[in-house]
Formats: structure tokens, C-alpha cells, sequence
């Protein structure tokens, strides 16, 4: 399994970190792991998620007969929210 370093992280994050850690009681090593588990999309599941989606508009499509102009790319509430985030 690699090891994964992190340097100069800055004082305050890592005493929330450790504070966060000590009240799960884990270390923060483990609590690390658990927050990139949770909030890191592996390949399979970022996969997984593009299935739902194309799911999802298929039902949306079959339920209310919406069908967006051939080659106009609607965007995701993900990307409308980074958009949002870039004003």
C-alpha cells in the first residue's frame, strides 16, 4: 500500500484534524483515511456515479418527455455550482 506524506500543513487544520480524530476516537492517520475515502472519488466509483447519472436522465426523459436540443450539453448541478464558485 503506498504512503502518502503531507508536509506544511498549516497549524490550525491539523489541530482540527487531531481535535476531529481524538472525538471519533481514531488517530489521525486513520482519520485521514477516512475523510479521503469519503470525500475522493475512486475511478470506479466516479464510474459508478456517470451510470447513475445517464440512469436518472433516461427515467427523467421517459417520465416528462424533456429531450434537450441535439449537441446542447446540459450542465450538471456540480458544475453549476463550481461555475457559481468561480464569481
Amino acid at each position: 500500500m503506498p504512503t502518502l506524506y503531507v508536509e506544511n500543513v498549516p497549524a490550525d487544520l491539523y489541530d482540527a484534524l487531531r481535535r476531529q480524530a481524538k472525538s471519533e476516537g481514531r488517530s489521525i492517520s486513520s482519520e485521514v483515511m477516512k475523510l479521503l475515502s469519503e470525500h475522493v472519488p475512486t475511478s470506479a466509483e466516479l464510474a459508478r456515479r456517470r451510470r447513475a447519472f445517464a440512469l436518472a436522465r433516461k427515467l427523467r426523459e421517459s417520465q416528462c418527455g424533456f429531450h434537450p436540443p441535439s449537441g446542447v450539453k446540459i450542465e450538471t448541478t456540480e458544475e453549476m455550482l463550481r461555475g457559481d464558485r468561480g464569481r
